[in-house]
């Protein structure tokens, strides 16, 4: 066994591994990263880019439907799958190579395998033991363990981000944010579409009034979206396989070419051997104090999906590695501020969120005003023809602070940011309010959607 030393070893090529990265190998120090995937991380390679790129040309179809419902365009298009995948992978095919070579050039050696911890401050890689004066796991997120008979039959998001073709039937197992914007993805595409939420309320961390204007607009779709249904079972059968789930009426049985696993993500942290190094976890998630360190390591830190934060978005995992770079370059006291981190499900169109919900808002015993609309007949809406729009902003009575701002609708994942600069750099409702924005844009109904 051969033995290398390092000041850092990261562990994960993503976001807040590689910030983590290159930050610390500025510095002086050297540095190792181990990936066992292809380096880039997930949202360059298996979430958040290759999604979009997905979305963009479901954006045109929406776009003719919409309009053609009001027989402005005439005439049809469709999705070229094949097509589209190619044009999908000139945007991901380049990246692990990229990566590994900026790695290369700034002098941090790059290695591939699955990492496990032998010791309190080291790894192994295949037959290379590793040990540094401090560790950072930025191993990101994988799809949570389900308690299915024929689990094995699931298929994982990334594979769902590969098929070279679109199955006619698909059902997603789980109504989250991937749930729901694979639907729209699909759907769009030409595929018969199934969403199966275990609970009655999909879409858990957005608002709920906006979210049921969502799953209208999801449905009216074509979308079949089934709540209180758990699923039980998925068997092979000659022609694809068979979903049986439990629902309020009882047992339903589902035929289907292709089923996915859409029901969240958790910390990538089983394969690490966690207890060998004495970090301390707990319900799959590290115990990390308010500066991301082990409490039970002071060598090791964590940051992005790894770290179980409580908003697993890209942004977050590199404000994260942030904080850990200066706590381990001599800032010991760096945490993290969550303020006005917005948060998008990528539909089409969107739903979005930043701050508080009301019910939060509501168990924090804040003093607050609440403008909640549906509100379609808005020049914005009618422009595309678009039927889901809705808002619903709180504001701190006495502050007069953003606690919370929750859209759906036509550039909500734009309009959300607004909000989010807002909560975060400390300004207050009537600054937004009195603020002069272009017109006619999505932006300048700011105003009338402030309580």
């Amino acid at each position: 066994m051969t033995d290398k030393t390092y000041d850092l070893i990261v562990i994960g090529t993503g976001t807040a591994a590689s910030v983590s990265a290159f930050s610390c190998r500025k510095a002086g120090w050297s540095v190792a990263v181990i990936d066992h995937r292809p380096f880039g991380g997930t949202c360059a390679l298996r979430g958040c880019d290759p999604k979009k790129v997905l979305i963009a040309a479901t954006e045109v179809i929406d776009g003719l439907e919409r309009m053609g419902a009001i027989d402005t365009l005439q005439g049809e298009a469709r999705i070229d799958w094949a097509a589209l995948q190619r044009h999908k992978r000139s945007f991901t095919d380049p990246v692990p190579d990229t990566r590994e070579q900026a790695y290369g050039k700034q002098g941090i050696d790059a290695w591939h395998g699955r990492a496990r911890f032998t010791g309190s401050n080291t790894v192994v890689v295949d037959d290379t033991a590793l040990t540094a004066r401090h560790i950072v796991i930025a191993a990101g997120a994988e799809p949570a363990r389900l308690p299915i008979e024929g689990v094995e039959h699931l298929v994982l998001s990334n594979d769902f981000l590969e098929l070279e073709q679109l199955p006619h039937r698909i059902v997603l197992v789980g109504g989250g944010y991937i749930g729901f914007e694979f639907a729209h993805i699909a759907a769009r595409a030409g595929a018969e579409v199934t969403i199966l939420n275990r609970s009655k309320r999909p879409l858990a961390g957005f608002d709920p009034d906006l979210a049921r204007l969502l799953i209208e607009r999801t449905r009216a779709l074509g979308v079949d979206v089934r709540l209180g249904h758990e699923v039980k079972a998925v068997h092979k059968t000659g022609s694809g396989f068979e979903v049986q789930a439990d629902g309020p009426e009882g047992r339903v049985d589902i035929g289907t070419d292709l089923v996915i696993h859409s029901a969240g993500r958790v910390p990538a942290l089983a394969s690490l051997d966690l207890d060998k190094a004495g970090i301390s976890h707990e319900k799959g998630k590290l115990k990390l104090d308010g500066h991301l360190r082990s409490t039970s390591n002071p060598a090791v830190y964590a940051a992005g999906d790894a770290a179980g934060g409580p908003l697993p978005l890209t942004p977050v995992a590199a404000l994260e590695a942030h904080a850990v770079i200066d706590n381990l370059l001599g800032n010991k006291d760096a945490t993290v501020d969550y303020t006005g981190i917005p948060s998008v499900v990528f539909t089409l169109p969107s739903l979005a969120r930043v701050g508080l919900l009301e019910a939060e808002a509501k168990e924090q015993g804040l003093r607050f005003k609440v403008k909640h609309e549906s509100v379609p007949g808005w020049f914005t809406a009618r422009r595309v023809n678009e039927s889901c729009y809705g808002h619903k902003v709180l504001v701190e009575e006495d502050s007069g602070k953003i606690l919370g701002a929750h859209l759906v609708g036509p550039e909500a994942s734009e309009v959300i940011n607004l909000f989010g600069f807002a909560m975060r750099s400390g300004l207050t409702a009537d600054a937004l309010r009195y603020a002069t924005f272009a017109y006619p844009t999505a932006t300048s109904d700011i105003d009338s959607m402030l309580p």
